[in-house]
């Protein structure tokens, strides 16, 4: 029977070191880590209460627009990162993860970290007769238009100049490097033939009528006057 007591005490012995020192010193515990639960991590939550010698950590969600990506002692949850107007949401803030961000088109990163991009700056603007060669990761570069092309500066390649010919139009203002052609419609020479030949003979015969009724007037021989009697001696 002593031996069976012994071996009843030990054996309880035993149990108690592998239970009680687990809580002993606990502190700053992690949410989800304090030593009885050490084994089951809990994202997205902040301690609402510390673990003590006899009780595990009490802990809360974090709410909307805070976030804790990694089991730890925090009271309170980190804010989600307010980013710059040159970026755009990749990924958003979750109570696990803050938000990920990439450049807006037209951008490029400046401030780029393993997360992601924290700041993004202008792409500059190339000038007319020049296309935008490369707008990438890095600012952007510029060349310049050859040949009978061109572009006002804002598209990635140069466009040639349209034939206004092969649409039926005719050119009014010949394209350079930073404009296009300038086309209108064509006007009809059949259509300006049939209107001006009508005028102009209409404008001859009048003048012909004109200059013969001027002409008789002027040969047409002047009359005596019958009223005047002439009267010998």
């Amino acid at each position: 029977n002593t031996h069976n007591n012994l071996e009843y005490f030990f054996g309880f012995s035993f149990l108690l070191l592998l239970l009680y020192p687990h809580n002993v010193g606990c502190k700053a515990c992690d949410c989800g880590g304090c030593y009885l639960k050490s084994f089951i991590l809990e994202y997205g939550n902040r301690v609402n209460k510390h673990c003590t010698e006899y009780t595990t950590t009490s802990c809360e969600p974090c709410t909307d627009g805070t976030f804790l990506d990694q089991p730890n002692g925090q009271t309170e949850c980190f804010p989600c990162t307010k980013y710059d107007a040159g970026l755009k949401v990749k990924s958003p803030c979750t109570t696990t993860s803050d938000a990920v961000c990439e450049p807006r088109d037209g951008f490029f990163c400046v401030d780029r970290r393993w997360y992601g991009c924290v700041a993004a700056q202008k792409h500059r603007s190339c000038k007319p007769g020049q296309y935008i060669s490369q707008r990438a990761t890095t600012d952007t570069e510029c060349s310049d238009c050859t040949g009978e092309t061109y572009s006002n500066g804002t598209s990635t390649s140069c466009q040639p100049h349209t034939k206004c010919e092969s649409e039926g139009l005719q050119q009014i203002r010949p394209g350079n490097h930073s404009a296009d052609s300038e086309c209108g419609p064509k006007h009809d020479s059949s259509n300006k033939t049939a209107i001006i030949v009508p005028l102009v003979l209409v404008a001859v015969i009048i003048v012909a009528v004109a200059a013969a009724v001027m002409w008789r007037r002027k040969k047409r021989p002047k009359q005596s006057n019958p009223s005047v009697i002439q009267l010998g001696c």
